[in-house]
């Protein structure tokens, strides 16, 4: 299952959320997104577990909780296709 995490502190890394997320189950991988030209956090990260009770059992457990400060926004991913565009206004 891939989640989302958002609300991140700028200082979290992605070993800090494969140890959080990892007291649930196996993380297949923590990806943290970053600005393409500072490489500066952007305060969100997507999360994939394999397992999706183990991944159910972590978006219970850590939605609202804090980690570095800031309590993390946690569930599970919209597939792309499902998210509306981003200021594609249609235009005559």
């Amino acid at each position: 299952m891939n989640i989302y995490v958002g609300n991140l502190a700028y200082g979290v890394t992605q070993d800090d959320l494969r140890e959080a997320f990892g007291a649930y189950g196996q993380v297949e991988s923590a990806n943290l997104i970053t600005d393409k030209f500072t490489g500066d956090s952007k305060g969100f990260a997507f999360v994939e577990m394999p397992n999706n009770s183990e991944a159910d059992a972590a978006i219970k457990a850590l939605n609202e909780t804090p980690l570095k400060g800031r309590p993390m926004r946690v569930n599970q991913a919209k597939p792309r296709s499902d998210r509306p565009s981003r200021g594609s206004a249609q235009r005559w």
